[in-house]
């Protein structure tokens, strides 16, 4: 499973020294059989997620902020579903993203997706074939995976009036960042995924080629810091299209509606990829 043997019901016996917070354990079919997560009570420190990462990963844990977001909604009230994720090694990303944009992005991309007939690329108005997955940036990573996933949460806690509802620091029993949405049974993407360990997968293969983490989690948005991003505008676009078919919102109901602009200015040379689903 995506989860490790779980020390989150006794943290201080785990040997883990936490502020004040809260266990979580209630789901959609009522409480889980065991805590999901743990979140603080108190507002994120831009200092805390390096020492909570060294110190639950000792057992098992990985940090992730969470954000109650606009609708002042925190983790308990997140409609979680364990029992709808399965195990995101079980599932091909390319595959998986593949599926996605054959039902989605000749309906609703149109005329957002990049190229003509002359290059070889889809002609306007048909998103065309799906075109594989993007290769590895040929630049080098500037810094470790993790390094650059602090930076981006120091970000992130350290302006609360960006992040509506503010954030707090969570650990969750997870293998591997990627795979931490699936372990609590995260259900922001419902109405594009109902098994988000589908969407971990894909997590996990950008894990791979671009030191991907996931860093924060809301109701039904994500944040995932980037290690190596792109560093072309070819490299771009072709992950440009992983990320329509992975969270079409991200194009279809956010300006300028066009998938060459949000590879220029959301993946281009971006430390931090943000996602939403409607």
């Amino acid at each position: 499973m995506a989860t490790l043997p779980n020390p989150l019901p006794d943290p201080a016996a785990a040997g883990l020294d936490l502020p004040p917070g809260s266990l979580v354990d209630a789901t959609l079919d009522g409480p889980w059989h065991e805590p999901l997560l743990w979140y603080a009570d108190g507002a994120a420190d831009q200092g805390d997620w390096a020492g909570l990462r060294a110190a639950g990963r000792r057992v098992g844990l990985l940090p992730v902020l969470v954000t109650g977001g606009q609708r002042d909604q925190w983790p308990e009230a997140w409609d979680l579903s364990p029992d709808s994720a399965s195990y995101p090694g079980d599932h091909d990303p390319e595959e998986v993203l593949a599926g996605y944009w054959t039902d989605y992005a000749d309906d609703e991309l149109g005329d957002a997706a990049p190229g003509d007939g002359a290059s070889g690329k889809p002609e306007t108005g048909s998103a065309g074939a799906w075109p594989g997955l993007a290769p590895v940036p040929a630049r080098e990573a500037a810094e470790d995976p993790d390094t650059a996933a602090a930076g981006i949460v120091a970000v992130v806690a350290g302006d609360a009036d960006l992040w509506l509802g503010g954030t707090r620091m969570a650990l969750v029993p997870a293998r591997r960042s990627a795979d931490i949405p699936a372990a609590i049974g995260w259900t922001g993407a419902v109405n594009h995924e109902n098994d988000v360990a589908r969407l971990c997968a894909v997590l996990r293969s950008w894990e791979d080629r671009y030191d991907a983490r996931v860093v924060v989690l809301g109701f039904d948005t994500m944040i995932v810091s980037v290690g190596r991003p792109p560093a072309t505008m070819e490299e771009a676009r072709a992950l440009a299209a992983e990320h329509y078919a992975f969270c079409p919102d991200n194009i279809d109901q956010s300006p300028p509606y066009d998938l060459d602009a949000y590879a220029e200015k959301a993946v281009l040379d971006q430390d931090a990829w943000s996602f939403w689903w409607d």
